[in-house]
C-alpha cells in the first residue's frame, strides 16, 4: 500500500505544549446532529416492528398486504394473456417493492446491532457465556461493580449514543478517512518532544463514562500513585523521603505497550463478558497514524496495533488496574531486599535506608544491582521493557528527586517533599519582572505561573499561596 501513496503530509499539530482548542458547534451540525437522532428514533421503532412481527420476512408480507402491493398466488394457465401482464406487472411492482422493505429492515438492524468492527476484531452477534469467562463472571462482575452490559445496546444506552454512533467509535480501520483524536507535541525534560493524542469532544464523553463506570472500580495496588483517588505526586515522593538510595526506572514504551487485546482481557478478568470487554477495548484505545494525502483525499494510516493514547482520560487508569499484577510481585521483590517501592504511571522508584545500628560495607550498601536485575525481568514477564537510558541511581549526598520533587532529609520546618529551588527562584523572578512591567518568557502565560505557584502550594502553603495572590493581582492588572 504504501507505494501508492503519492504524497506524504505530516500531521499540523498546534504551537508545541498547546492543545488544540475546541471549536463550538455550527447551527448545520447541531440541525444534523438533531435529524441523525430522529433518524435514530425511527429506526429504532421500526427494528421493533419487525421483531414484534416475527421477523423480517413477516414484516416484509404484512407490509406488502398493508400498502396494497403483494400480488395473490393465481392459476396461470386459466388466466388470459391480458391478466397475465397485468399480474407480471403487480409481481414486478412487488418484487421492487420488497427489495425496499428489505434495505429499511437491514437500515433498522444496522441500528441495533454491531455486525462488525473491523478486520482483526472478533464479533459474535449472539454473545453469552465463552470458554474464556473467568469462573463465576457474574460475582465477579458484582464484586467489582460492574454495570449490567449484556448487549451493545445496553452499553450505547449507558453511554446515551445510538448502536451505529457506538459502532463508528468502536470500528478499526488501518487506513481511514476520519480520526476521533487530534494530536499535539509537548516538550519532555530531556529535551524531546511528548506526543499527546486526546480524543475529540463526543468520545472523551464516552471514555469517561468508561473510566468512572467500568475502569475506576477495578482493583488497584497500594504502590500506584499516579491518578489515583486520595494519591498524588506528593504521596509518591513522601514515600521515599530520608533515603540513603533512591533508585528510579522508567518503562519504556508505557501506553503503546497496552495493546487493546491486554485492555479486553483486563476487563474480562474484572468480570465483564466478551461482547462489553470488546467494545470498552476498542472505545479506550487507537492505532498511532500517519497523515497523508493520496489522489486527493486525506488518510489516517495506521503505523502500529491498536494502544492506550497518551491523552485520553481512560489510559491512566487502565494501566495502574493492568499493573496490579507486575506492582505485587514488585512490591513483594522490593520488601525482600529492604527497599519501599512505589509507581506512578511509568516512573518507578526505590528507595533503602540503612538500618538502625548497621555497620561493615555487606550492611551498608542497598543490593542495587540485584534489584535491577528482578525489576528487568518481572518486567518483561509482565509484557513491559525497562528504559535502558533511564535508570538513575542517587544517593544520600546527591539531590534525590521523585516526580519532581526533592525529598533529601530536611531540618525541622522544611518539608519533608519540596519544589526544588530553581523552580522557585524561576518563578519568583517571573512575577517580579511582570511587576515591573517587563514581558514574560516566549511561550510564558499566567496559566503557567499559576500552575507553578499551584505545585509549590502543594507541599509548602503558604509560600504557595503568596505567588498565588501576587498572580491573582497580576491578572487584575490585565497581565496576559
Amino acid at each position: 500500500m504504501t507505494s501508492k501513496l503519492e504524497t506524504h503530509v505530516p500531521a499540523a499539530p498546534p504551537q508545541p505544549g498547546t492543545a488544540p482548542q475546541p471549536t463550538p458547534p455550527s447551527a448545520a451540525a447541531l440541525a444534523q446532529r438533531e435529524a441523525r437522532r430522529q433518524r435514530h428514533e425511527v429506526l429504532l421503532a421500526q427494528w421493533k416492528a419487525v421483531e414484534e412481527a416475527g421477523g423480517k420476512d413477516e414484516w416484509v408480507r404484512q407490509q406488502l398486504v398493508a400498502r396494497g402491493v403483494a400480488a395473490e398466488e393465481v392459476d396461470f394457465e386459466e388466466l388470459s394473456e391480458k391478466q397475465k401482464a397485468a399480474w407480471k406487472e403487480k409481481k414486478k411492482a412487488e418484487a421492487g417493492e420488497r427489495r425496499k422493505l428489505e434495505r429499511e429492515v437491514w437500515e433498522a438492524w444496522k441500528a441495533t446491532h454491531i455486525n462488525h468492527l473491523g478486520v482483526g476484531v472478533h464479533w459474535d452477534e449472539q454473545g453469552g457465556p465463552d470458554k474464556f469467562d473467568v469462573p463465576h463472571r457474574e460475582e465477579r462482575a458484582k464484586a467489582n461493580g460492574m454495570p449490567a452490559l449484556d448487549s451493545a445496546e445496553a452499553l450505547a444506552k449507558a453511554l446515551g449514543v445510538p448502536v451505529a454512533r457506538l459502532r463508528w467509535f468502536a470500528f478499526h480501520r488501518e487506513v481511514d478517512t476520519g480520526t476521533h483524536y487530534q494530536s499535539w507535541q509537548i516538550p519532555k525534560r530531556d529535551g524531546g518532544q511528548r506526543t499527546i493524542t486526546a480524543p475529540k469532544k463526543e468520545l472523551k464523553a464516552a471514555q469517561r463514562w468508561v473510566l468512572s463506570n467500568v475502569v475506576e472500580r477495578l482493583p488497584v495496588h497500594g504502590a500506584a500513585h499516579g491518578f489515583v483517588a486520595g494519591r498524588s505526586i506528593l504521596t509518591n515522593a513522601l514515600a521515599h523521603r530520608g533515603a540513603d538510595v533512591l533508585v528510579k526506572v522508567d518503562v519504556k514504551d508505557f501506553f503503546p505497550s497496552v495493546t487493546w487485546r491486554r485492555v479486553k482481557g483486563l476487563l474480562r478478568k474484572g468480570g465483564l463478558e466478551e461482547h462489553a470487554a470488546t467494545l470498552l477495548s476498542l472505545l479506550s484505545t487507537e492505532a498511532p497514524r500517519e497523515v497523508m494525502q493520496f489522489r486527493g483525499k486525506t488518510l489516517y494510516v495506521a503505523k502500529g496495533p491498536r494502544a492506550l493514547p497518551q491523552g485520553a482520560p481512560t489510559s491512566p487508569a487502565i494501566t495502574n488496574a493492568l499493573c496490579l499484577k507486575l506492582d505485587k510481585r514488585v512490591s513483594a521483590m522490593a520488601k525482600r531486599l529492604g527497599f519501599t517501592y512505589t509507581r506512578y504511571a511509568d516512573d518507578l522508584t526505590f528507595s533503602w535506608k540503612r538500618a538502625k545500628g548497621a555497620k561493615g560495607k555487606a550492611q551498608a550498601d542497598a543490593p542495587v544491582a540485584l534489584l535491577l536485575a528482578r525489576v528487568k525481568s518481572i518486567l518483561e514477564a509482565e509484557g513491559f521493557t525497562l528504559h535502558p537510558d533511564k535508570t538513575r541511581v542517587l544517593r544520600k549526598g546527591t539531590r534525590q528527586r521523585v516526580t519532581g520533587l526533592v525529598v533529601n532529609e530536611a531540618p525541622n520546618g522544611v518539608p519533608a517533599a519540596r519544589v526544588p529551588r530553581d523552580v522557585i527562584r524561576r518563578l519568583r523572578a517571573a512575577i517580579h519582572n511582570r511587576e515591573k512591567g517587563k514581558p514574560g518568557r516566549e511561550g510564558e502565560s499566567l496559566d503557567q505561573l499559576k500552575g507553578m505557584a499551584a505545585f509549590i502550594h502543594m507541599t509548602d502553603p503558604a509560600k504557595g499561596r503568596a505567588f498565588l495572590q501576587q498572580l491573582e493581582a497580576l491578572e487584575k492588572r490585565g497581565q496576559p
